[in-house]
């Protein structure tokens, strides 16, 4: 594992989104993460044409739309980097900014510790190339089967391609979660059969003192169980909320077991699995949520080639 010596904030403007001095900027940022949107804010002002910086309410769940004016702002600028609360990544104001011509970076639940040790610090060109091996095999695979504590989850991702979260955005329309390090997939909706244990953290409870267990039948939620299960109720508020949104494969060898989305779901040698969401990369559920569990030292197939076994990487 090769770390950078750069500062945390100068990793992210420079190495990962490759601002220019002729670019206009815009940092994102909530009440609860002000601090980090300042430190960037500062960062990027020296490095760009013009810097700005917003702040909002933090949102009430991921996936939550931000407030009008900013999503008509967010079309303007070349750059957006978003250290907030919660994430905007499955938002519809997103996906407009990156189709006027933005590069997007979300840092949702990101920490100032973030920025010293774990997931930022990676060499992003080493997890650009993992990233990119396991987004080929995610577009190319028909089918994926997660196993895990004799439970199995399968599902079909006929059709569907793989999306790399490098880390590294420097072209118009390219976005992605920053810290990153992840190849993710929008399954098949109606799909997803079988049960799975949760043993990482999980979006709405953070790092889980016991396992979770889900049960999926034609691709929805239908049993949740264990502990802390009680705050995950939004995921039967409605059939799209409780709808199998995504597959991910963690990609940064970096990246620790903190409790933080953010950085969990980029853990090397795990699998995450999300319910709610997924319009953003090619699926065509919309909902009110986008929660991800992380499944630690799972085996996972990518049809019938066996891509990870208890967690180690065989690819």
């Amino acid at each position: 594992m090769i770390m950078s010596k750069k500062s945390g904030n100068r990793i992210v403007i420079e190495d990962c989104m490759g601002v220019k001095d002729s670019e206009n900027v815009l940092i994102l940022t909530d009440d609860k993460k002000q601090d980090i949107g300042m430190s960037l804010y500062n960062e990027a002002k020296n490095l760009c044409k013009e810097a700005v910086l917003m702040v909002m309410e933090p949102r009430k769940v991921s996936g939550e739309e931000p407030p009008e004016v900013v999503a008509e702002a967010m079309k303007n600028f070349d750059v957006i980097i978003c250290p907030t609360s919660t994430s905007i990544t499955h938002t519809n104001a997103k996906i407009n900014a990156i189709k006027a011509g933005a590069r997007l970076a979300s840092m949702p639940g990101i920490t100032k510790e973030m920025f010293e040790k774990g997931a930022i610090t990676a060499d992003y060109g080493e997890v650009e190339a993992l990233t990119l091996k396991f987004t080929e095999l995610l577009t190319k695979a028909k089918t994926a089967k997660i196993i895990k504590d004799g439970h199995t989850l399968q599902m079909s991702l006929e059709n569907r391609k793989g999306v790399p979260s490098t880390g590294i955005y420097r072209n118009p329309g390219e976005a992605g979660n920053l810290p990153s390090g992840e190849a993710y997939i929008a399954p098949v909706e109606d799909s997803a059969n079988g049960s799975m244990i949760i043993d990482g953290s999980m979006v709405g409870v953070g790092l889980l003192k016991s396992p979770l267990y889900v049960e999926l039948k034609d691709g929805k939620l239908v049993k949740l169980e264990g502990e802390d299960s009680d705050k995950l109720q939004i995921l039967f508020d409605n059939d799209n909320n409780s709808t199998i949104g995504e597959l991910g494969i963690g990609t940064n060898p970096a990246a620790r077991l903190t409790g933080v989305i953010l950085e969990d779901e980029k853990i090397y040698g795990t699998v995450h699995i999300a319910f709610g969401t997924n319009v953003s990369f090619g699926g065509i559920n919309k909902a009110n949520c986008h929660l991800d569990g992380i499944i630690i030292e799972p085996t996972l197939y990518l049809d019938d080639q066996l891509v990870m076994e208890n967690g180690k990487v065989l690819i």
